[in-house]
């Protein structure tokens, strides 16, 4: 008894958590390019700001008729950059796996 107890408070542990990141933080993903050959992912707190879950400045630009590109690229971080970074709680390495999943599953060119 005291086996499933613990296994139902480490689930329900586990949903509130994931409840709460869920609700009031977002992944912001910058692709490596010139300026950050690195590339970086930083989790922040996302209240107040109108971006999804999971984001990247090549995933906005492919949602809008603009297109993507360097110039866009650059735009799109020059105007979420100084909000996500007041909001910044830690800035992490490059992860491709988060890029794809904010761009639908596209690559665009480096």
């Amino acid at each position: 008894m005291k086996k499933r107890r613990i296994i139902l408070l480490a689930l329900l542990a586990f949903t509130v958590c994931f409840v709460f990141v869920r609700s009031f933080c977002g992944i912001f993903v910058i692709q490596p390019i010139g300026a950050l050959p690195e590339g970086a992912t930083i989790v922040y707190w996302r209240n107040g700001l109108n971006l999804p879950f999971i984001a990247s400045a090549d995933g906005i630009l492919g949602e809008s008729e603009a297109g993507v590109s360097l110039l866009g690229r650059a735009v799109v971080i020059a105007g979420v950059a100084e909000p996500i970074m007041e909001r910044k709680i830690v800035k992490l390495g490059y992860s491709e796996t988060l890029y794809l999943w904010s761009t639908g599953g596209r690559t665009y060119e480096k």
